[in-house]
């Protein structure tokens, strides 16, 4: 198994990083995630936390070797659950592969906190595993392929929701700040975001 991690923060409130989680895709620097389907959304009327699952498509290019061991196309399916909390201010967002999943799992959690009143802490991790019984070094070489990949993945998501914050941030953090302070708990927004979505 291989652990991927890393952290680092957006110079954005939690409230914006949030409401720019749901429109991360499509962006020129993530062009992979082709498709994003909700599946489910739902608000706890007790603890408003927002419970959202989505199916994401993704086109990548596979080496051949890979294709000619396993079978399968460019096409690949991941499943992310999210769980946002306006209460304590986190989002943790859950996603594994569907595809090709009886060969190899990726396991991945992402959380979002505020680290101050204008910046957000992100935490990425992702568990990787090669679930065949073959050769330890063409297991390995499967393993260091799909983290390789997840890693061009990461570094392109970082730059492409950093564009997404930047761009479509302003007006809307400038009309929530003015109606936080005229009382608007931040669950209302976070709620009209998601049904924008």
């Amino acid at each position: 198994m291989h652990i991927f991690s890393q952290s680092f923060k957006y110079d954005h409130s939690w409230s914006h990083v949030v409401i720019g989680m749901w429109h991360k895709y499509p962006n020129p620097h993530c062009t992979h995630v082709v498709n994003v389907d909700v599946l489910d959304r739902t608000i706890d009327p007790i603890t408003g936390i927002i419970r959202t699952e989505r199916v994401l498509g993704c086109k990548q290019k596979t080496p051949s070797w890979i294709v000619k061991l396993f079978g399968g196309s460019e096409d690949a399916f991941v499943r992310e659950i999210s769980f946002i909390d306006p209460a304590t201010q986190t989002a943790t967002i859950t996603s594994v592969n569907l595809s090709l999943s009886q060969f190899a799992t990726c396991y991945e959690r992402i959380q979002y906190k505020p680290m101050s009143p204008t910046q957000t802490s992100f935490t990425q991790t992702a568990e990787i595993q090669a679930r065949m019984a073959m050769w330890r070094s063409m297991t390995d070489k499967f393993e260091d392929w799909l983290v390789q990949r997840f890693e061009q993945n990461a570094i392109s998501g970082k730059a492409g929701f950093s564009d997404v914050l930047r761009q479509c941030g302003r007006p809307r953090n400038n009309r929530l700040h003015h109606h936080r302070a005229a009382g608007y708990p931040v669950c209302f927004f976070l709620s009209l975001a998601l049904l924008a979505c």
